[in-house]
């Protein structure tokens, strides 16, 4: 394992737990967090797309255990770190590792919540439910982090964890 990817792979998850605890937006049975989308495409970049969902992973389950999330966060952040990874990886664009974000969360992760919301949390919601609120949310971390991103800011704070 390269300890700077380990490293800053479990920075992330610190941040985004730790974040999980201030900034949220409630909605029903779910719980938005703008900041996760924002982590996921940092890890896309720096960290490719393994560690990115292993990143995303960790976050739901930590919050999840500590009683600050919801299980609906696992198919949303997986997903959207997932696409973001990839698409990421082959194009080495970061406004399409954005838009793999969108479409991840926003869309497949949004209509993967349905099943998880009405077999484990027993709530029959319609399986679009999810896709507008999944979908601003991501948008809004999107959007955060391309601004770090093309501002250089987040190249100089990573500096001492990305690929080499």
């Amino acid at each position: 394992m390269n300890t700077k990817k380990l490293s800053l792979g479990a920075a992330l998850v610190a941040l985004g737990t730790g974040l999980g605890t201030l900034i949220f937006i409630p909605l029903g049975a779910a719980k938005l967090y703008p900041l996760q989308h924002f982590i996921n495409i940092i890890a896309a970049v720096a960290l490719g797309p393994g560690y990115a969902v292993l990143v995303a992973f960790s976050i739901s389950l930590l919050r999840n255990l500590l009683a600050i999330g919801s299980v609906l966060a696992f198919p949303g952040s997986m997903v959207g770190a997932l696409m973001a990874a990839l698409i990421y990886k082959q194009t080495r664009n970061t406004v399409l590792c954005a838009a793999g974000e969108l479409i991840g969360t926003g869309l497949f992760g949004a209509v993967l919540a349905y099943p998880v919301a009405r077999l484990v949390m027993g709530i029959n919601f319609p399986i679009f439910y999810f896709v507008i609120p999944f979908f601003l949310s991501s948008l809004a971390g999107s959007i955060i982090a391309l601004m770090l991103i093309k501002s250089g800011v987040l190249k100089s704070l990573l500096k001492n964890f990305t690929r080499e």
